[in-house]
């Protein structure tokens, strides 16, 4: 039998079905305790309080006690947050769903089909449009600060004061760096990082704080522009992606709740599952405008983003990729001055290899091989040290102004390491006509050449990509190469995670780049023959492939997109190959950078599979129970105390028909939700009034929708002593054919079913059908496998 490392009880876990556990403390000891309460009160099955631990309950002193902020915030990775809830992803097919559904006719549906292809359409204009704003002001901004320390460089060069250089860059650099940490750690968290994690678990069904907020993607594209701008190792393409889905989700729902306006369309797909497919279209255009790559967008949503996948999706998610690159390449064309050229690749600008230049032989395959292997180990190594990086950050660096301090550190050190390198560097290499530099930096070289460092370090991160892979042989030596590996390795380890809007993407392939090119130099001087076929700018590519791959752990979408932005499809096996192999090497020691980023978060993510030694777990031992359940005709009272109580957060409710007044248990009917249960005391649907004839209408299904996704609290809910009297029928409202399972259905099957179907409540029952329990993502998320076979998480108020 499998080992487990705690015992497995009935308690209930106490997220959105019920119950009670505590959880041990964040220093290490541990104070469980369970409780019970039976209420009859109403009809109502109550059983089960949970009683959690808060993060930031164990403060160091009484003046942080006071600022009610700790110095340090302990951190456990074996915890789970209570604070993620999740995404209605299972439409609730009650009475006024099937209705609705009955009386439309078949030009109604397809009326909704064409505006789903009109929604991708505007969701890949508008992400296209964004990128183009970003791609313009990133590169003026950055043109403008390389402009202004190469004129002062060139000035001091001769006559002494570098140092004064060197002070103008980093301070240029902190400028706009400060501005991009200021807008994120103070106006919008949520804007930090890439935001692939985020939307990731957003796909997956978890319902992840203000990640698709209006105000998150202002902050998001200011931010980024401000990083990139401000010499920090990151890139623009990872922010575009959570750009593309936050449009998605804004313009799917025909309204904005931020600015609180409302256009009176696409009211239909105000759901959580309409949303999910349009914010996989969003995610997927995102990439597309990115890299150039529609067919890459497409996988990439497949691969890591969507955890629910159809074949309706597909050619509309394909649709607003190609949208989305077009009008990206129109715009840019434009403001360069060659309208109708619309060859550019995206935002990264890979260039084209050429036929010759890219063509490799048989023989090369097991080098590429070992290339993805190193690439597998580096990334390795670049994940476990951000995740000690970050675990400190967790505990020490959680306050607005001491992430500010230290996103403008992290950028008066990347500026002082880069002038050094270049200073130092005695790499000259001949200007010739054919050199593609923007800002090549002479300092102690000759007239008529330029330092290769500065190649590297002086540029945008995509320009210098793309002069690893395109510039020809010789022009770096491989001490340059050596040294630049070595600190943007470090320096882009250091950057992932600031409170900044950046990404990993452009650094992880400037990193394998160098490298590559780097093995690609040695192979041409120790092979006979090795400079004819060892061109160092396909080994660059192949680098660069190897280096992101150990990061990200992306496969079939990495390869298309690699092949589409160089626009040459020769290396589509290659690429792959080094890919897998970077995967499995990096695998076999850690997770993906993403992943490990989603569990530092505590977010209950399922993953593909339940884990391999479960099966002898079932859903009696892995259910919340007892349950809160509600009578088909229930007191308003109870269901206002019930929704009120702040010791439990139930999103979901079996409705139960009492089979005897001396059983606890009732035969399940229906489920009904929190959010259901607010409209419908918002709009005081009581059974007394509705036969004094005193309501308005009768409630639709468009008075819900209204409502999505920012239902009110039940605080704002006045129900008055007279109306608490009242009787409330769920009947019409609740889903009367929920899906449920035998309490001795084994673990395995329980999550395929749960996450196959993107439920949100499962409820189980016994031979009878009575609500014996209900599980919901958390009580599967605590199970996975860890050193020691498998292990369960505990829950927190994180």
């Amino acid at each position: 039998m499998a080992n487990i490392t705690k015992k497995v009880s009935w308690s209930s876990r106490g997220d959105e079905s019920g119950g009670g556990e505590r959880t041990p403390l964040l220093n290490g000891s541990e104070e469980v305790r369970y409780s019970r309460q039976l209420s009859g009160d109403g009809g109502m099955f109550h059983i089960g309080r949970l009683s959690t631990v808060d993060l930031e309950e164990d403060m160091t002193s009484d003046e942080d006690s006071v600022r009610g902020c700790p110095k340090e915030i302990p951190h456990n990775e074996k915890l789970l947050s209570l604070k993620y809830e999740s995404l209605d992803y299972d439409n609730s097919e009650n009475q006024l769903f099937l209705e609705e559904e009955r009386r439309m006719s078949f030009l109604g549906f397809k009326c909704l089909e064409i505006s789903r292809w009109v929604i991708c359409g505007l969701i890949g204009f508008l992400t296209g449009l964004i990128a183009c704003c970003i791609d313009i002001a990133v590169e003026n901004l950055a043109g403008l600060k390389y402009y202004v320390v190469k004129q002062n460089i060139e000035k001091f060069t001769e006559v002494g004061g570098l140092s004064i250089s060197l002070i103008l860059w980093a301070v240029l650099n902190s400028a706009f760096v400060m501005v991009g940490a200021v807008i994120v750690a103070f106006f919008e968290p949520g804007a930090a990082g890439s935001g692939i994690p985020q939307i990731k678990c957003y796909l997956n069904g978890v319902k992840i704080p203000r990640v698709v907020r209006l105000k998150t993607l202002v902050v998001k594209v200011c931010g980024v522009i401000c990083s990139v701008a401000g010499g920090l190792a990151v890139g623009k393409e990872g922010p575009m992606i959570h750009s593309g889905a936050v449009v998605a989700a804004g313009v799917s729902q025909g309204r904005s709740t931020s600015l609180k306006k409302d256009f009176k369309i696409f009211e239909y797909f105000r759901r959580d599952t309409e949303k999910r497919d349009f914010v996989s279209a969003g995610a997927a255009a995102g990439v597309s405008a990115a890299f150039g790559a529609p067919v890459g967008g497409v996988l990439f949503s497949l691969e890591e983003g969507a955890s629910f996948w159809n074949q309706m999706l597909t050619w509309r998610i394909f649709f607003a990729s190609m949208i989305s690159t077009f009008t990206l390449n129109f715009f840019l064309s434009i403001y360069n001055n060659k309208p109708g050229d619309l060859s550019s690749p995206g935002l990264i600008n890979f260039g084209r290899f050429e036929s010759d230049s890219v063509a490799y032989n048989l023989y090369e395959i097991p080098l590429f091989i070992v290339m993805g292997a190193a690439g597998g180990l580096l990334g390795a190594l670049f994940n476990t040290l951000n995740y000690w990086l970050t675990i400190f950050r967790i505990r020490y660096v959680h306050r607005p102004c001491l992430q500010v301090m230290e996103a403008m550190l992290v950028a008066a050190v990347t500026a002082t390491v880069s002038f050094a390198m270049i200073y130092f560097s005695n790499d000259c290499q001949p200007l010739g006509p054919d050199q593609s530099e923007d800002y090549p930096l002479q300092l102690f070289c000759a007239d008529g050449e330029y330092n290769s460092m500065a190649t590297a370090f002086f540029n945008t991160p995509e320009r210098s990509v793309r002069s690893l892979f395109h510039n020809p042989p010789g022009s770096y030596n491989p001490l340059t190469l050596s040294l630049f590996t070595l600190t943007y390795f470090f320096l882009a380890c250091w950057t992932y995670g600031l409170t900044v809007s950046a990404g990993v993407f452009i650094p992880s392939l400037l990193i394998g780049a160098a490298w590559g090119r780097l093995f690609g130099i040695l192979l041409a001087a120790i092979t006979p023959n090795g400079s004819v076929w060892a061109v160092p700018g396909k080994y660059a590519l192949m680098g660069a492939a190897a280096q992101l791959g150990g990061i990200v752990r992306m496969t079939l979408s990495l390869t298309v997109i690699m092949v589409e932005a160089t626009g040459n499809v020769t290396y589509g096996l290659p690429i792959m190959l080094v890919l897998l192999t970077a995967k499995i090497v990096g695998d076999y020691f850690v997770e993906g950078l993403y992943d490990i980023h989603i569990k530092l978060q505590s977010v209950p993510f399922l993953h593909l599979e339940a884990p391999a030694t479960s099966h002898w777990l079932t859903a009696r031992e892995v259910m919340g129970a007892p349950v809160t359940c509600f009578n088909r005709i229930e007191k308003v009272g109870t269901i206002v105390d019930v929704l009120s109580n702040t010791s439990t957060n139930h999103n979901g409710f079996p409705v139960v028909v009492p089979v005897a007044a001396s059983d606890d248990l009732g035969k399940i009917c229906g489920l009904i939700l929190r959010s259901q249960l607010i409209v419908l005391l918002k709009h005081k649907v009581f059974v007394e009034l509705a036969r004094s004839r005193l309501t308005q209408r009768k409630l639709q299904l468009k008075d819900f929708r209204d409502a999505y996704p920012r239902f009110p609290p039940i605080q704002s809910i006045h129900v008055s002593q007279d109306e608490r009297e009242c009787m409330m029928d769920l009947t019409e409202f609740m889903n009367p054919t929920p899906y449920t399972v035998p309490q001795e259905t084994s673990l395995p099957r329980v999550f395929k079913l749960f996450r196959a179907l993107g439920l949100r409540h499962l409820v189980v029952v016994d031979s009878e059908n009575r609500v014996v329990g209900l599980v919901t993502r958390k009580d599967l998320a605590r199970y996975h496998l860890g050193k020691h076979g498998l292990e369960e998480m505990q829950l927190a108020q994180t």
